[in-house]
């Protein structure tokens, strides 16, 4: 609102008047007027001066100037504006959604070792931990080198450098799923290809489709994204095979992603060829694009094939996500890739340059790690895979061996990957509620911790890592043997103790 004041006053000058001034008017008008009291307003102001009087260059014959002040007050719209009186900064709304279903267990856990007993911890899946699986030292000498030359120091592409990516797509490359380096998105390990994978299929308010038990960083990714998470079941009787008329139930029109894990983090299985085709199957008769997590590829045990799943498609587009983390023992070097599989081009241009836009949040993953990718794929020699996969394989032997023949645990022999499933028949445990309280006090009484499984959506079952030293294996075994001896209860006696 613009507020009028029109006020006309005498004022003398000598000679000349001075410039238009607006303090100055202001002055005068305080000092001469003669009808009320005039206030300099606070509110920003325009200024019309006009002189009045047509001779003598607007002055009388007393050598008086007219002068009409014209006072216009705007409003400035800034000030229109409310302004916050306190501070109110508040997190968003995906961050509230993040939750990691792992940290959330574990941090609710009472977790007091023993003092008598030195920690095991069966429960981080990080093959580092214990310092007994180095990586080899041609990949050690192959970083040495990139660090060396100075070429790797400053950024690369978002998506990576185009002969990194030709590196990792000749390393995976096979005839029935050829691969070029334009095929290769680089990441910053297989937990970005995976985040992307989602970001670039995925739209809030769609579904995906994630293994039970499964790797708790789908749901936690896809919550974020106001994504809903639709669990199909694992069979642990069939090792651990996909029940696929429930997984097919599931779909429905806002089903986006079919996230298939491959050898499987947390069950370790490995997925047969025939068994595999059938997946497949579900997902070409539904049309649902494959999410395929195989950052466990080729860590199974002899007597076992691991077969990928992109060269069994003839017409379902996949995206293979794997890295370096887990088969070259780097999971700190955050090596990853997305490996886009698309023969019948159902993928189009559109995902493809969605992957590169969002690759482009963080710019790549680390250029050293890029600069020596080439020679860690072409010249890690076989024996250092074998080796790993050969220790992992007799861990996994002693664990099960073991445990087996614990009253009221069911472990699950794995085919590959790092880790074992143990069921837990807690009708013959009524000292605990569930695999939680089960793993808390194993802690508390033996100083072992092996991640509940409800960590995973599968309760009554916890999972061993078997990546410790062997002897560190074995004595974990006895004192879970001892654990279980302790709290076991038959269930005849169970029953017998009810009717008294």
């Amino acid at each position: 609102m613009n507020m009028l004041n029109h006020s006309v006053h005498k004022i003398n000058y000598f000679s000349h008047p001075p410039p238009l001034d607006r303090d100055f008017y202001y002055k005068q008008l305080n000092k001469t007027s003669s009808l009320s009291k005039v206030h300099r307003p606070k509110k920003k102001m325009s200024f019309e001066v006009k002189m009045n009087g047509a001779q003598n260059n607007g002055m009388n014959g007393n050598g008086v100037h007219h002068v009409s002040v014209r006072t216009r007050v705007s409003v400035n719209p800034a000030k229109l504006k409310s302004h916050r009186q306190r501070w109110n900064v508040r997190p968003s709304e995906m961050s509230k959604k993040t939750l990691n279903p792992i940290r959330a267990i574990v941090d609710g856990m009472k977790l007091t070792p023993n003092t008598e007993k030195p920690m095991i911890a069966l429960s981080i899946g990080d093959p580092t931990v214990f310092g007994n699986l180095p990586t080899d030292d041609i990949v050690l000498q192959a970083v040495k080198e990139a660090i060396d030359s100075h070429k790797y120091n400053g950024y690369a592409p978002s998506v990576g450098y185009q002969k990194s990516r030709e590196a990792v797509a000749d390393f995976f490359s096979r005839p029935d799923a050829p691969l070029e380096g334009k095929d290769v998105i680089l990441t910053s390990g297989c937990s970005q290809a995976i985040e992307l994978a989602i970001s670039v299929l995925c739209n809030p308010g769609d579904n995906i489709l994630i293994p039970r038990p499964g790797f708790s960083l789908y749901k936690t990714l896809a919550v974020s994204m106001g994504i809903q998470v639709k669990h199909y079941n694992l069979l642990p009787e069939k090792s651990w095979e996909i029940d696929l008329q429930h997984l097919e139930s599931l779909i429905d029109d806002k089903t986006a992603c079919l996230i298939v894990n491959n050898p499987s983090n947390p069950c370790g299985s490995v997925f047969t060829k025939e068994h595999q085709h059938k997946i497949l199957e579900v997902a070409s008769r539904n049309c649902i694009p494959v999410l395929a997590d195989e950052i466990y590829g080729d860590m199974v045990f002899p007597g076992c094939d691991f077969q990928s799943l992109a060269p069994l498609s003839s017409d379902v587009p996949i995206l293979s996500c794997g890295g370096l983390a887990k088969r070259w023992l780097v999971p700190g070097w955050r090596m990853g890739w997305i490996l886009i599989h698309d023969r019948n081009d159902i993928f189009g241009t559109g995902i493809r340059e969605g992957l590169v836009k969002l690759s482009q949040r963080i710019l790549g993953p680390c250029t050293l790690v890029q600069g020596a990718l080439e020679t860690i794929l072409k010249d890690t020699p076989p024996e250092f895979y074998q080796g790993t996969i050969s220790f992992l394989k007799s861990n996994s032997e002693i664990c099960f061996s073991e445990l087996s023949t614990v009253p009221g645990l069911n472990p699950v022999m794995p085919s590959g990957a790092m880790y074992i499933m143990v069921g837990i028949e807690m009708e013959h445990f009524p000292d605990f509620q569930n695999d939680v309280e089960f793993t808390e006090r194993l802690v508390t009484e033996q100083s072992v911790f092996c991640l509940p499984a409800t960590a995973f959506e599968y309760p009554n079952f916890f999972r061993i890592v078997v990546t410790v030293p062997e002897e560190m294996m074995i004595e974990a075994c006895v004192r879970i043997r001892e654990f279980c001896a302790r709290h076991y209860r038959p269930r005849s006696q169970d029953s017998h103790e009810l009717d008294q």
